[in-house]
């Protein structure tokens, strides 16, 4: 039997690659977005891999819209086996330069909609005592960094959040695994229709890697859920380990570099945000899984390859702790 897999995001970046991946699988992909162009290019995707896709347009900032989402996707395919929630926005800014009605809106985004959507999974997976549900987590959520102060702040309530639950589902032995695949900067759409007030074009904290990357750790994290929480490349493992060996020297670090480092020498974007609206709402305007840093961006990583491999992890992490403190020092002194 094909898995039936609920992915939100799904329209690009992260969450259209992981469609791709299980439209090979032969899975039963229910698509979920705000934008229809994206979405309907990625059901074409699925399908042209061996898959079969439903789509469904929701905002997951809206519980109702995202339960009925849930609701056809048992419909037109029976139990849901895995839920993946990946859907966010965000605003690159100074935090007093984010309004509060910009703040409320990545909040609702990037948080409250992995509630929504873990809460929908869990009410049809708990009654069958089976069932994955993978958050598509952050390094941010380990580390915040400048100028995402609101985007950091809502992947670390997604990690609480989480971890909460875990424990809740521990207690009762519950036969659902709830798990976290930590991301590193990926080359998504998003950089360049994030909303920015920044006076350049935003950009991920180099080294950059590829969605197909983070797509490969979100599958492998469902398939093997038993974990806590997955590191995806070797930056994510090295920021963790440095904010817990150096958290000060990592402040004055990043309040030096991490400015200069989320901008391009290039102009900001002259188009429209997603903050409150699809940017690839209309035909033709499908923006796919990649951003525009692909001459800069990573296609495999030595980590997660890894982390896909448990008994060679420990020294992947004793690796990430040496890089970490050294590359921490290294700065510092370069930028002092």
């Amino acid at each position: 039997m094909p898995q039936t897999v609920v992915i939100t995001g799904a329209s690009a970046g992260i969450g259209r690659a992981t469609a791709r991946l299980y439209g090979k699988r032969g899975a039963n992909v229910v698509l979920i977005a705000r934008g229809q162009a994206g979405l309907d290019a990625a059901a074409r995707e699925v399908e042209e891999l061996g898959g079969k896709a439903l789509v469904r347009t929701a905002d997951t900032a809206g519980a109702e819209q995202v339960e009925e989402a849930a609701t056809a996707a048992e419909q037109a395919f029976g139990p849901i086996d895995v839920w993946i929630n990946c859907a966010f926005t965000s605003v690159f800014a100074p935090f007093d330069e984010i309004t509060a009605e910009e703040y409320e809106r990545v909040t609702k985004v990037t948080y409250l909609g992995f509630v929504n959507g873990t809460r929908s999974a869990l009410k049809r997976m708990l009654p069958r005592d089976r069932g994955t549900i993978v958050q598509v987590g952050s390094a941010l959520g380990e580390r915040a960094i400048p100028l995402q102060s609101a985007y950091c702040g809502a992947k670390h309530a997604i990690n609480g959040f989480t971890s909460s639950l875990r424990t809740e589902l521990l207690h009762r032995g519950s036969n659902v695994h709830v798990t976290i695949a930590q991301m590193p900067a990926v080359n998504t759409p998003q950089f360049s229709w994030v909303r920015s007030r920044l006076p350049r074009h935003p950009q991920p904290v180099p080294p950059i890697y590829q969605p197909e990357v983070a797509a490969r750790g979100v599958v492998h994290a469902a398939d093997h859920p038993r974990r806590k929480q997955y590191y995806i490349g070797a930056t994510t493992l090295a920021t963790v380990w440095a904010n817990r060996l150096a958290p000060a020297l990592l402040d004055r670090y990043l309040a030096r570099t991490g400015y200069d480092s989320q901008q391009t020498d290039q102009q900001p974007p002259s188009g429209e945000s997603n903050l409150y609206e699809p940017v690839d709402r209309v035909e033709g305007s499908d923006h796919g899984a990649h951003g525009i840093f692909d001459d800069s961006a990573h296609s495999r990583s030595l980590e997660a390859a890894l982390a896909r491999h448990p008994a060679l992890v420990a020294s992947g992490v004793a690796l990430g702790a040496a890089a970490a403190g050294a590359a921490v020092r290294r700065g510092l002194a370069h930028s002092s």
